[in-house]
């Protein structure tokens, strides 16, 4: 069967609500979240989602606040798309897809204020900590930007802060001070077929995608962020459409956060 058969039959499916593994449309994989999963890491976390997994570490530095915010810590998020986790993804430099993941998962978190920079200022203008989040699928089937930040939120909860003596930190001593988040902004990427709109998509399910838009929401009616992916185009209407079931899917990711 060519391409255009398979789009077809796929768009199909679609529209008559029917996916390969059974979902509804709206409907994601199930979620499993742990945290604690790294003796190394300062704070980490590992996310399921059917047979996605990916893991999140979080790794704080010592050093010296920008210039232009004196006052404030800083954050820093990566991703790396291993070739164990996908057979499409390649050793070597980070890729264009990489780059996106870390930079929508850091819109999040940097956008939704809920990281509180201040509170990573140990004296003012001359140290304070940067918040180093790495993201790393370890098995990768379909979009991974939900379960990115997902998984990057509950690592950043579980995080506590190094010891600090005489301006000299201690990275393998940690003290019960956790890195909290003053808000919970959920990410959640929906995806244009057609006519029509799903939610995490498989890797074969994104083939057929022609738009995708990243929706950060702190609550059922608050957006903080977004962004657009793919090539195909959006109309005035696909957007409060797509926002609308951002607002509501994130309720239910939400909770997921709260509970671990």
């Amino acid at each position: 069967m060519n391409q255009d058969k398979q789009r077809e039959h796929a768009l199909a499916a679609i529209a008559a609500g029917i996916r390969s593994d059974g979902r509804g449309l709206l409907e994601y994989r199930e979620f499993t979240v742990e945290r604690g999963v790294s003796s190394t890491a300062h704070g980490s976390s590992r996310v399921q989602s059917g047979d996605q997994i990916v893991i999140a570490g979080v790794k704080f530095e010592l050093g010296t606040p920008y210039p232009d915010t004196p006052l404030d810590g800083s954050l820093m998020v990566s991703a790396e798309l291993l070739p164990l986790s996908n057979r499409v993804f390649e050793a070597g430099p980070p890729s264009i897809d990489s780059i996106e993941l870390a930079r929508v998962t850091d819109r999040t978190i940097r956008e939704s204020k809920a990281l509180d920079l201040s509170s990573l200022c140990i004296e003012p203008s001359k140290s304070s900590w940067t918040v180093a989040v790495d993201i790393a699928p370890i098995n990768a089937n379909g979009s991974l930007f939900d379960i990115s930040a997902l998984a990057a939120l509950v690592a950043i909860r579980d995080a506590r802060k190094p010891f600090v003596e005489g301006r000299v930190p201690d990275y393998e001593r940690l003290t019960d001070e956790r890195l909290e988040l003053v808000r919970l902004p959920i990410t959640v990427t929906v995806y244009k077929v057609g006519a029509y709109f799903i939610v995490d998509p498989t890797q074969d399910e994104e083939r057929y995608c022609d738009a995708r838009l990243s929706i950060a929401t702190l609550d059922s009616e608050t957006v903080c962020a977004l962004q657009k992916g793919l090539a195909g185009s959006l109309t005035i209407a696909d957007i409060e459409t797509m926002v609308d079931i951002a607002l509501r899917k994130g309720v239910e990711l939400r909770a997921l956060v709260t509970a671990a």
